[in-house]
């Protein structure tokens, strides 16, 4: 435990002050911890089957330009950018002809590398423009993934009795689940109406926080089943206490992808 306190308050200090400077600075910092979630995706894979280092070089290189694309910009599209789609599938799908060898790589291998980077770079991506549009507005996600993981695991170790996905994630209750998403709910919509937006009607408010909420505990699902699949209980040991990068991003990142449906009503 406290090992676990002490890299959260290192986090916490390295975080914070990016996130407060925003801009340039705040857009290579996230794309840091893209690669590095990129790299703890690929490490896991590869504890079943290493990647030749050609396609994982092409996979960080796509990463980097993926989350720092439009790095500046603090207005959300909803384009395609094909010339990204072109390269990615230039990337991992060629080498399968090149390495010419369906034990080292094949096309297995190469949509995962093509999900993985779209995955991480999309979400991180995400990240850089919400913070680019307004800090509030990312202090908002944030509220609500912290506040919901916490709660979550208070109301579970309180009053927990019924499993919510036994096979995924043994500790995880139905108890947790709408202590998580109350606590998480409430926070984030009062922070909403007193620091964003009061004239936004409560309601609806209230339902699309509720529906965050919820999908950044499907998305700590979502990595747990990843991490179950491959019989891990982290994805790496970067952060002592708390493991991996995306052991603390997993919700957040499922917030991110699902705030880009609600923002033109927030």
């Amino acid at each position: 435990m406290k090992k676990r306190i002490i890299s959260a308050i290192l986090m916490a200090v390295v975080f914070v002050p990016m996130l407060i400077i925003g801009g340039t600075p705040f857009s290579i910092f996230m794309t840091g911890l893209a690669v590095l979630c990129l790299y703890e995706l690929l490490h896991i894979r590869e504890s079943r089957k290493d990647f030749p280092l050609i396609v994982k070089i092409f996979a960080y290189i796509a990463v980097m330009f993926y989350s720092l694309m439009n790095y500046k910009s603090s207005t959300f599209t909803y384009n395609v950018d094909y010339r990204v789609m072109s390269f990615l599938i230039f990337a991992f799908l060629s080498p399968m002809v090149f390495i010419n060898n369906t034990k080292k790589y094949n096309i297995n291998d190469a949509l995962f590398l093509t999900g993985s980077v779209l995955f991480i770079g999309l979400s991180f991506n995400l990240l850089n423009i919400v913070r680019n549009y307004d800090l509030t507005y990312i202090l908002y996600l944030l509220l609500i993934t912290i506040m919901t993981d916490t709660f979550a695991l208070v109301a579970g170790k309180l009053v927990g009795k019924h499993k919510l996905c036994p096979e995924i994630s043994p500790n995880k209750t139905v108890e947790g689940l709408i202590g998580g998403t109350l606590m998480g709910v409430i926070s984030a919509t009062c922070f909403y109406t007193t620091v964003i937006n009061a004239t936004l009607p409560l309601v609806i408010l209230i339902l699309i926080t509720t529906l965050l909420s919820l999908v950044g505990q499907l998305g700590d699902l979502v990595f747990s089943s990843i991490k179950r699949y491959y019989g891990k209980k982290d994805f790496s040991d970067l952060i002592p206490g708390h493991g991996g990068v995306l052991d603390r991003f997993d919700s957040l990142i499922f917030v991110a992808l699902a705030t880009i449906l609600f923002l033109v009503i927030l």
